[in-house]
Parts: structure tokens; C-alpha cells; sequence
């Protein structure tokens, strides 16, 4: 199976009212305007859509409610992982009726699994679905580390066809490239790494910063697609000050914030992750307003 999630793929936050629900109006209105604006798939429910903080009825009415909006204009995965594998099977099945494009499976956080204890939960998942499935490794959240031949193994089983690679460890990027199949796409899960893991046979980002920029990240990585590395180490480091800027403390809050000052109405977190200080607010701004992203949309 070979996955079609597209080049640019957001990791879309999920909007909430000032009573902290979910503003399924204004997470239809997110998810069309993304992707007219350069991005060829949406993450739903993922880390930066706050999934931890869903629960299992909200995950799957914002499947619905994306779905129905922008489904066929773009591939939309799910995020359905959790460090639970029973459970991630059991939101991963309910999520095959909505008609999502594959699931994103997170890497069991807090447990602590082995290498192996990694690949037969991977394992069990992708076993219960016919869906592509998109394997998401992030020790920084997650505390382990997916190894390069536990992905390998992974690769083998037929509807496991992405990583979403978040270790910052070009090493093991090259790693991956080396014993993973060509038709196995690797993604940048995080926006400033994309250009240096193109270089490396990446085939796109699984990107925060697209909420803002969706359409020059497209022309970065189109520009390398087309040998042009110049135009694409230009437009990176355009872009690097908001790359890191958007993470200047945990995400979702920075890219909430951001939005909420373009004119979208994403409201705040929810607890244990809370907003921004005031002294983040001033700074994101100022990168807003340096960059001429205020003002938008």
C-alpha cells in the first residue's frame, strides 16, 4: 500500500468556544481555509489538535465535521493513538465509517515499551485496520525512541506506509532511508527540520507553522522537488524565525495565540496546557507583525 497524504500536511489545532467546547463551526472553517492555502492533508486530533484533552465523542464528531467539509479536497488522518493499544484499536475502527484517508498512531507515552513492546502495538493497530497508517515517533513527549529497524519491521506490514519523525536525530534519519523501502514516506514533524530531511528523502511535513504559511512551505519544498535548493534554503530561512517562534513554549499555545491574532477565533487550552504569558503574546506578535502576517485572513 502506498500512502497519498500529499507534501504538506497540518497539524491542525482544535477550536474551542469561551466555554472551552469545541467550535465545530470554526474547525470547518479552519480545515477549508488550510486547504485552500497550500496544504494537501490535515492532521485531526493530533498533539497540537490537543488530543489528549478530547474526548472519544469529540474525536469522533470533529472527524465527522472535517470530513464532511473537506473531505475529497484533501487527505484527513486521525489521530487515534494513545498509550493504550486496546483503546487505539477500538477509536481507530470507529474511525473507518467517518472516511478519513489513514490514522496517525502516536508512540505509547508514559509506559515505557521495549523496541519490541513498540512493534506489536504498531503492530496489533495496523492489524485491525485497512487504513493507511502513519506511525509518529516523538521522544520528546513520548520518552522513547522508535529505532530504525523497529520501523523496518513495521514497513513490512502492508498498510503501515508513513512515519512522522519528531527525534531531531539526522542520523537516524539517514538510518530510516537506508532499510526502510522507497515507496516508506517519512515526514519532518518538525517544520524547521523539513529542508534538511528533504535532503535526506523526506517527502513533506507534518507542519504547525501551515496554519500561516501554508502555501510558501509548498513553494519550499517544490522549489527542491525541482532542483532549485537555493530558492528553498531562501524561503527556510524566511521562515525560520516563525518555526521556532511558534514553539517558544509548549504547542498547541503559540500557534493558538497566533491565530487568534489573525482574525481566527480558536479560543485557549485546555487544562493541564494553558495559554500564553503576556510576554509570549508581545513576542509572537512582533514576529507576526515582522513577517506581515497580521492582518490575516
Amino acid at each position: 500500500m502506498v500512502s497519498n497524504f500529499g507534501q504538506v500536511i497540518t497539524a491542525m489545532v482544535t477550536p474551542f468556544d469561551n466555554k472551552q467546547s469545541i467550535n465545530f463551526a470554526q474547525a470547518r472553517k479552519l480545515a477549508a481555509h488550510l486547504t485552500q492555502n497550500g496544504t494537501d492533508g490535515l492532521v485531526v486530533s493530533g498533539t497540537t489538535g490537543e488530543s489528549p484533552a478530547l474526548s472519544k465523542d469529540e474525536k469522533i464528531e470533529l472527524f465527522n465535521n472535517v470530513v464532511d467539509e473537506v473531505g475529497g479536497n484533501a487527505s484527513i488522518i486521525a489521530g487515534t493513538g494513545s498509550n493504550s493499544t486496546a483503546d487505539s484499536i477500538t477509536m481507530t475502527k470507529a474511525v473507518e465509517k467517518i472516511g478519513v484517508n489513514g490514522v496517525l498512531v502516536v508512540a505509547p507515552y508514559y509506559n515505557k515499551p521495549t523496541q519490541e513492546g513498540l512493534f506489536q502495538h504498531f503492530k496489533a493497530i495496523a492489524e485491525s485496520t485497512d487504513l493507511p497508517v502513519m506511525v509518529y515517533n516523538i521522544p520528546g513527549r513520548s520518552v522513547v525512541n522508535i529505532l530504525p529497524e523497529t520501523v523496518a519491521r513495521l514497513a513490512e506490514i502492508k498498510n503501515v506506509v508513513a512515519i512522522k519523525e519528531s527525534s531531531g536525530n539526522m542520523d537516524q534519519i539517514s538510518e530510516y532511508k537506508r532499510c526502510l523501502p522507497d515507496d516508506f514516506d517519512i515526514y519532518s514533524g518538525d517544520d524547521s527540520m523539513t529542508l534538511p530531511m528533504l535532503a535526506l528523502g523526506a517527502r513533506g511535513v507534518v507542519s504547525v507553522s501551515s496554519h500561516l504559511v501554508g502555501v510558501r512551505i509548498k513553494e519550499m519544498i517544490n522549489a527542491y522537488a525541482s532542483s532549485n535548493a537555493a530558492l528553498a534554503l531562501q524561503i527556510h530561512l524566511e521562515l525560520m524565525p516563525l518555526f521556532k517562534g511558534l514553539f517558544i513554549t509548549t504547542s498547541p499555545a503559540p500557534i493558538k495565540a497566533a491565530l487568534n491574532m489573525t482574525g481566527w477565533q480558536v479560543g485557549g487550552l485546555r487544562l493541564p496546557l494553558v495559554d500564553v504569558t503576556d510576554t509570549e503574546r508581545a513576542f509572537i506578535g512582533s514576529l507576526l507583525q515582522s513577517m506581515k502576517l497580521l492582518g490575516k485572513p
